[in-house]
């Protein structure tokens, strides 16, 4: 299993709880596909250099964990299925 770090921001339209079933979301995606999160940092909510979907800020959240390919695979075809989601980036450690 490689190392990767995951950013990614979900719309600030989207309640606290909503943020939370989220990130729990993508944690279990991970899990279920054999990986492990080593850490979940939430940033909180950051303005935008420039305007993304017209927002203008959106609430930012760092994921450190361990998968493989499939994994990553995975987490983005959820990612695509995610109502609040709006952006993400993914770098191999």
């Amino acid at each position: 299993m490689n190392k990767y770090e995951m950013l990614y921001i979900i719309s600030i339209s989207a309640d606290e709880e909503t943020r939370e079933a989220i990130i729990k979301k993508f944690g279990d995606v991970v899990v279920a596909n054999g990986g492990v999160v080593e850490s979940v940092e939430k940033i909180g909510v950051k303005k935008f250099a420039y305007p993304i979907q017209d927002k203008n800020e959106g609430y930012y959240v760092l994921m450190n964990f361990q998968a493989d390919a499939t994994t990553i695979a995975k987490l983005e075809e959820q990612m695509s299925f995610t109502e609040f989601f709006v952006r993400k980036m993914i770098i191999k450690k």
